[in-house]
């Protein structure tokens, strides 16, 4: 049995608040480059430029990318050999994202209830925490901070069998279409198909915190991938909704076995930032 410290758990968050809201990670910020370059629409290739400049500018003086700084959605793989010691995992989290945020001087955008009074809590907590126990003696962190403006536009539709990839297809593309310039494109976009309706959410989820290099290792996912993207750059939403080749960076796709009737599919949004960064532990 390994221990690890909640201080450790503390600091490490905090430390990948502020690297994730002030840093591009690099495959996106090649990415920025590469559709530059490629992108036919003048107007596209100019906002893809000052894309690159504000993602330079944020890295060189550790300033948020986007001024909002989003929820803080922390994937947590924690091995089963592994023992948190002096403190509680999840406040372990929990105060490490009101550290990073409040050093940081990044957005504070929760708010304790939902409805009614609607009082930010000041220190952008509670975080939102997903946990899987895992194999080994590690704790492997995600931090994936998670706008409003890309998280509103996202959606599930419960499919039955008979729509088949074809519905998939087309509620994927009809998503995209509908969100227009509201997420900030060019766009990451999870999709997640099967489960039930909150698995397919997590998925989709999962799924758009995943790098721009990645691919499903299921050649036939993978494929369904590189489909959607073509569709989705298709549709000419282009940069910022300004029209062009480049509404999406990159789909990603994960699935889990579901029910015999069943055909969930959820689709999130991330903006062209897909705002992550990992640790481990």
């Amino acid at each position: 049995m390994r221990e690890i410290s909640a201080s450790l758990i503390v600091e490490t968050v905090a430390r990948l608040a502020v690297e994730a809201c002030c840093r591009l990670p690099s495959d996106l910020r090649e990415m920025l480059d590469h559709s530059a370059r490629q992108e036919t629409s003048p107007l596209g290739r100019d906002v893809l430029r000052q894309l690159v400049e504000n993602a330079d500018i944020a890295a060189a003086e550790s300033m948020p990318l986007c001024q909002d700084t989003g929820l803080a959605v922390v994937f947590a793989d924690i091995g089963q050999d592994v023992h948190v010691i002096d403190g509680d995992f999840e406040e372990a989290v929990h105060k490490g994202v009101a550290r990073g945020y409040g050093k940081g001087y990044l957005r504070a955008s929760v708010v304790a209830e939902p409805l009614f009074e609607r009082a930010n809590t000041g220190d952008n907590t509670p975080a939102i925490i997903h946990t899987r126990l895992t194999p080994g003696d590690r704790i492997h962190l995600t931090l994936a901070p998670k706008g409003a403006g890309s998280e509103n536009k996202s959606a599930l539709a419960m499919l039955v069998p008979a729509d088949g990839i074809e519905g998939v297809k087309r509620f994927v593309v009809d998503t995209v279409r509908a969100a227009g310039s509201s997420p900030c494109p060019p766009m990451v976009i999870g999709v997640g198909i099967g489960g039930n309706m909150e698995v397919a959410a997590l998925c989709a989820k999962r799924a758009a915190a995943r790098s721009v290099r990645s691919r499903n290792p299921d050649p036939r996912y993978a494929r369904l991938e590189d489909e959607l993207l073509g569709l989705l750059n298709g549709l000419g939403v282009g940069p910022q909704g300004l029209g062009g080749d480049t509404t999406a960076f990159k789909v990603n796709v994960e699935w889990r076995p579901t029910h015999i009737a069943s055909l969930p599919v959820a689709v999130n949004i991330n903006c062209h930032a897909a705002r992550h960064a990992e640790a481990v532990l």
